[in-house]
């Protein structure tokens, strides 16, 4: 009895083990010194202690400059910080994403694009400037938008199968205008014509307002753009719209069909995207893609969207990646067989 006590005394007091056990006690201090070290610097990487700059890549008063606005507005107030809106119109918006590029890391920086900036360009310019999947990181999908197709009060059709029939009967007239060559809308009209086995000769304008005014005078004779320049037109009895690219009808169109309904399986949809720099911090990139996520869900930001005639997107950084991934799987093979080269 006497011996195993003195055994287990010794051992107590054995250098080794109480070496280790320094060791673990000196560990513990050092994690726990560490911890609120790190989540200082962690807090510190996602700080914005500066205004943060959304660019646009197109001109004031367009869809765009609108979500931005919109967003903005309310990211201020949660964010604490200025929140300003800069235009930076030229190039499609490639001027706009190859600045947004080259920005510093210590910059508070988004980028809110389109399709025709992050798929489209990348696509058919040889020189784009700019690597999406390198350059940039997705941050929060906000909002989204049909394509319509239309057609001139001049042409005696109403639906989407009698515009067809008059396509197949009359190929040498059956123009398709859009609003620009290498837009979303003229990958969208040579869409159309494939799903429908039509051929289609795509005419593109310098913007929507020459695209209108000749497809209500009659110089061309279907029309495809967005479903937000159309509408106010089809409203006022100037022009038909026929479908509507979406899933599902439009909230602003009730009673105008989708493509499907209409007899033809096409759905497709355009989007504005906030991105960042792909130098941001990796908290800083959270801490934004978490706060647009909460500006998203506010119902006065849903009915400023709605009152604009947009549809307001709820979705997270792990939904606009995969929502980005899927929309280029879709988009890449119909702008490669096309052969467009600006």
């Amino acid at each position: 009895m006497i011996s195993r006590t003195l055994s287990a005394s010794s051992a107590s007091f054995n250098p080794a083990r109480r070496r280790l056990a320094a060791l673990l006690a000196m560990a513990g201090i050092v994690a726990a010194i560490a911890a609120p070290t790190l989540a200082r610097a962690q807090a510190a990487q996602a700080a914005l202690d500066s205004p943060l700059r959304i660019v646009v890549g197109y001109a004031p008063g367009g869809a765009t400059d609108r979500v931005a606005r919109i967003v903005g507005d309310k990211l201020t107030a949660k964010l604490g910080v200025p929140v300003i809106v800069e235009n930076k119109p030229g190039a499609g918006g490639r001027l706009a994403a190859q600045q947004v590029k080259a920005t510093p890391a210590g910059q508070n920086v988004l980028m809110l694009a389109n399709p025709a900036v992050m798929i489209v360009a990348p696509l058919v310019f040889k020189d784009n400037g700019y690597e999406p999947e390198r350059d940039f990181v997705p941050v929060s999908h906000v909002n989204a938008y049909d394509f319509a197709l239309s057609v001139s009060p001049t042409l005696p059709v109403r639906e989407l199968n009698h515009l067809l029939a008059w396509m197949r009967a009359n190929p040498q007239q059956a123009n398709v205008g859009v609003p620009a060559t290498g837009s979303l809308p003229h990958f969208f009209g040579l869409m159309v014509g494939e799903k429908a086995k039509v051929q289609t000769q795509v005419v593109g304008y310098r913007g929507s307002a020459p695209l209108l005014n000749d497809l209500i005078g009659g110089q061309v004779p279907i029309a495809v753009d967005t479903e937000d320049v159309v509408l106010p037109q089809h409203n006022a009895g100037k022009l038909r719209i026929l479908a509507l690219s979406g899933e599902k009808r439009s909230p602003f169109a009730p009673t105008i069909p989708t493509f499907k309904e209409a007899g033809l399986d096409l759905a497709a949809a355009g989007w504005n995207t906030f991105f960042a720099p792909a130098t941001m911090p990796k908290e800083k990139v959270e801490r934004l893609a978490t706060t647009i996520h909460a500006v998203m869900q506010d119902p006065d930001t849903q009915r400023k969207f709605k009152d604009a005639g947009m549809t307001p997107v709820v979705s997270t950084q792990a939904q606009t990646a995969a929502m980005l991934k899927a929309y280029k799987a879709q988009w890449a093979p119909v702008v490669q067989k096309s052969g467009y080269q600006p």
